[in-house]
């Protein structure tokens, strides 16, 4: 019977497989007994140990020596530590990637502890009588979910059992189960894109492509305003969620009938997917507005800078920025003067030069163009890069221009004189409006170092203006 080893320091070993992590656990002992702190959150996740959020604590007993488990993949992590007795347990990464069929094996007694990521199956052989491990595991159990299997005796992963199979207690079951080469690997966890029709919506499309872990939905197809939204998916498979979906009526929120629904959709809905996110351990991308600020500072706009909108819809994306920022683990990208496809001010600009109509454009409000390709880009950067949780803001870059400014580069891209915009104060330009009007930030632009120090990818916005004119 090995002997536990007391006194060892909280320390981590990294394995062959990506995330499966081994701890080494102080056990305090004596002649009465030991004690160990089996999982300290606060410790272990100083250590690198993912914050995983177990939501239920199990118990596996193997009264006799030999007694083997199947090797199971299952869609939740695991925390994994012996009560008492001694194991040899084996990993075999059954998850889609470079990784599939990577093996790992260690024996585990009181004082050694492993964190099992999602999709990597796991098998134990009780070395010692009256053996007792224990799980945490950061889901419940379902019929619905996906998992998979492979045989013990697998010729690939070729495990090097202590006990012989031929000598072991083994269910019929797990000794049915799939070679290597017929197991279904575990799916990456969903990443769910809203707003996916809109502007922003159709470049994330083009971003992440039709792979089956990506799924892309509008209000049809999802209402966040649904008392049942809680329950509209098995939110424990979802990794991510972006949302591209708003509210973007800037003027139309003046109104009463605006308001309410600029509310509804930029903070009701948000407040209620912050939720989700928070309850399932659920990356929240979540795209923000310079409307956020007043415009009146004469530098750039930090991501720390005080929020101060002036009208209803930047009070609508500061609500929903606030509800986003209660989320553990959520990117906030804060965004101005956005194009993509569909109508918009670089096409408006492009038409009139060609028809021969001399706008009159505002020349009083500072800022840079955003192209939504960028922005997808970005979005898809700082998730996939594991960069720290917060505001980001994200726009083209460099040196701002007005919107006339951004008129005369469109006329001259376009092989048309761009004297003939003329510029006009905000003023001027809506003092024949004949419905309300929301008030405008003069100064949106926005600081880029924290994204650019991420190493997300900055395009200056007269280069991506050029190739959007003359594509």
């Amino acid at each position: 019977m090995t002997v536990t080893e007391y006194g060892k320091q909280l320390s981590v070993t990294e394995t062959s497989i990506p995330g499966l992590v081994v701890f080494d656990l102080p056990v305090h002992g004596d002649a009465r007994g030991w004690f160990k702190e089996n999982w300290q959150r606060e410790k272990m996740t100083a250590r690198g140990l993912p914050d995983f959020g177990p939501v239920q604590n199990n118990i596996s007993f193997n009264d006799a020596v030999g007694t083997t488990r199947g090797i199971h993949a299952e869609p939740w992590d695991k925390w994994v530590s012996v009560a008492t007795g001694r194991i040899f347990g084996a990993w075999v990464d059954l998850r889609e990637g470079p990784s599939f069929g990577a093996v790992y094996t260690t024996e585990l007694d009181p004082s050694k502890a492993i964190f099992v990521p999602r999709g990597v199956g796991n098998s134990y052989q009780t070395l010692e009588p009256d053996t007792a491990y224990t799980y945490l595991v950061n889901d419940h159990w379902s019929p619905d979910a996906a998992y998979s299997f492979l045989n013990l005796a697998d010729e690939t992963a070729a495990i090097e059992w202590p006990i012989p199979l031929t000598d072991v207690e083994i269910s019929p079951k797990d000794l049915a189960h799939p070679r290597l080469a017929d197991v279904t690997p575990i799916p990456p966890k969903k990443i769910l894109v809203l707003g996916a029709n809109g502007q922003l919506g159709r470049a994330l499309r083009a971003e992440y492509g039709d792979q089956p872990h990506i799924e892309y939905a509008d209000r049809a197809t999802l209402d966040l305003a649904s008392p049942d939204l809680a329950t509209a998916r098995r939110w424990r498979d979802y990794g991510t969620i972006i949302n591209a979906a708003a509210y973007t009526k800037v003027d139309l929120a003046e109104t009463p009938e605006g308001r309410a629904d600029a509310w509804a959709a930029n903070v009701t809905g948000v407040a209620a997917l912050a939720r989700i996110a928070t309850e399932n351990g659920i990356t929240f991308v979540h795209v923000s507005s310079d409307y956020v600020f007043d415009g009146t500072l004469d530098r750039p706009y930090r991501e720390d800078d005080q929020v101060c909108p002036l009208g209803v819809y930047g009070q609508t994306k500061t609500a929903g920025d606030a509800a986003v920022a209660t989320v553990p683990r959520h990117y906030i990208v804060r965004t101005s003067w956005v194009i993509g496809e569909g109508n918009n001010f670089v096409r408006t600009m492009a038409s009139l030069a060609e028809r021969g109509i001399d706008p009159k454009v505002v020349d009083d409000q500072v800022g840079r163009l955003t192209f939504t390709d960028d922005i997808a880009r970005g979005i898809h950067h700082l998730v996939d890069s594991g960069a720290d949780y917060g505001v980001y803001n994200l726009t083209g870059g460099g040196e701002p221009q007005t919107w006339a400014d951004i008129a005369r580069t469109v006329f001259e891209l376009t092989g048309h004189d761009p004297a003939r915009v003329t510029g006009v104060t905000t003023d001027e330009y809506f003092a024949f409006a004949t419905g309300p009007v929301a008030p405008r930030p003069r100064n949106s632009v926005l600081d880029l170092v924290r994204a650019e120090n991420a190493g997300v990818a900055i395009t200056a916005f007269r280069e991506a203006l050029a190739e959007y004119v003359n594509p």
